[in-house]
């Protein structure tokens, strides 16, 4: 009888404890699943890495007899007060390019005005000391002066350590990318002018400037492409003085579009024409400001006098093996060139430096450039 107490105890005892393993496994089963990893229960998240720069870009550059008899001081020329006023907004950029229309061939070849330019070399101390990264070279006024200029000022360009386009020293040199890497993103810069004011390029030169030929563009842009994550095309067309775009340059920024192109920035009308976005064959988004205006220049029409700073932000995003670039927040400041010191002005301080109907001006010049682009903030 003691004997069946003790089996039934035991059994009893057996029981009690196996609810109790069961009741501690169960809880302790619970609480290693809390435990897990997201990593086990989702799928593994992809490695981003993003980067950013932002670019500003100015028109013309066409320093007038006017313009560099008031630089003119005891020991040369000083440019430097005339961009003052936008030196902050042209700094903070992490690229900043500007279309050098006058040749820079320096005193040592004669300084002349229009028709045929040539220009001093402390306006490109004063473009680097702004701010300005690279400049355009491929215009209309590129062989004013022939090849001794050009050459004189690419030395001049190198000298100071700015980059330079759309002109060249060679066959060698004009095969030669101009790439600027910030940030980790390389920009690749192409520069190109629809003709020289009738002056040939001397035979076998044709790397002294280059011109708007489609298939030599396209060529030159899939090299870009290759090694680069964005292509900038300078195009020196249109019709001057008029402040819409012409057929012949919508039909070219519509090709450049197709072929990839991110970025075009448009010069030679001397006046305001409206940002555009164009879209590539393959749905590839283009960013175009068809004439950013005389940034600076002695031409005295009102809206000769007024262009503007384009500002783009860039994001290189990388995603596992996939690398996505977008160009975004298009923002637009209006300026204008005061022509009693020849200073640029932003547009919406101009009223304090004695343009009349400032404001006025100011709201038809952005209703202008966002004509096309509704979103573009100034």
């Amino acid at each position: 009888m003691r004997y069946k107490w003790v089996v039934l105890y035991g059994l009893m005892l057996a029981a009690s404890i196996g609810v109790l393993v069961i009741f501690f496994t169960h809880s302790e089963e619970s609480q290693q699943t809390q435990n897990i990893p997201s990593v086990l229960t989702s799928a593994q998240p992809h490695k981003t890495i993003d980067r950013t720069v932002t670019l500003a870009a100015v028109g013309d550059v066409l320093i007038h007899s006017q313009v560099y008899e008031k630089a003119k001081t005891k020991n040369g020329y000083d440019f430097r007060p005339m961009f003052e006023e936008v030196k902050p907004i042209l700094s903070s950029a992490d690229i900043a390019v500007a279309n050098q229309e006058s040749m820079m061939g320096g005193e040592s070849i004669g300084l002349s005005t229009y028709p045929a330019f040539n220009s001093p070399f402390e306006i490109g101390d004063a473009l680097k000391d702004t701010g300005f990264d690279v400049v355009t070279m491929a215009n209309n006024h590129t062989l004013d002066h022939g090849e001794k200029a050009i050459q004189n000022a690419i030395h001049y360009w190198d000298k100071i350590g700015m980059v330079h386009t759309g002109s060249f020293l060679s066959e060698k040199d004009r095969n030669t990318l101009r790439i600027v890497e910030k940030n980790d993103i390389k920009f690749a810069f192409l520069a190109y002018t629809y003709g020289t004011n009738g002056i040939p390029t001397p035979k076998n030169k044709e790397y002294l400037v280059n011109r708007i030929d489609l298939p030599t563009i396209k060529k030159d842009v899939k090299a870009a492409k290759k090694k680069s994550d964005v292509v900038v095309v300078a195009l020196h067309f249109g019709q001057e003085y008029e402040t819409m775009p012409n057929a012949d340059q919508k039909q070219l920024v519509q090709a450049l579009a197709d072929e990839g192109v991110d970025i075009i920035i448009g010069n030679h009308p001397h006046v305001l024409q409206p940002l555009a976005w164009v879209k590539g064959k393959s749905g590839h988004k283009t960013f175009v400001a068809y004439s950013l205006g005389n940034f600076l220049s002695g031409q005295d029409e009102l809206n000769r006098k007024l262009a503007g700073i384009l500002e783009l932000k860039i994001d290189k995003v990388i995603t596992d093996s996939k690398t996505t670039i977008k160009v975004s927040d298009p923002t637009f400041t209006p300026t204008w060139v005061d022509q009693k010191d020849y200073h640029i002005i932003p547009l919406s301080k101009a009223g304090n430096y004695g343009l009349k109907d400032a404001p006025s001006l100011y709201k038809k010049v952005t209703q202008h450039m966002k004509e096309w682009m509704p979103a573009l903030k100034f």
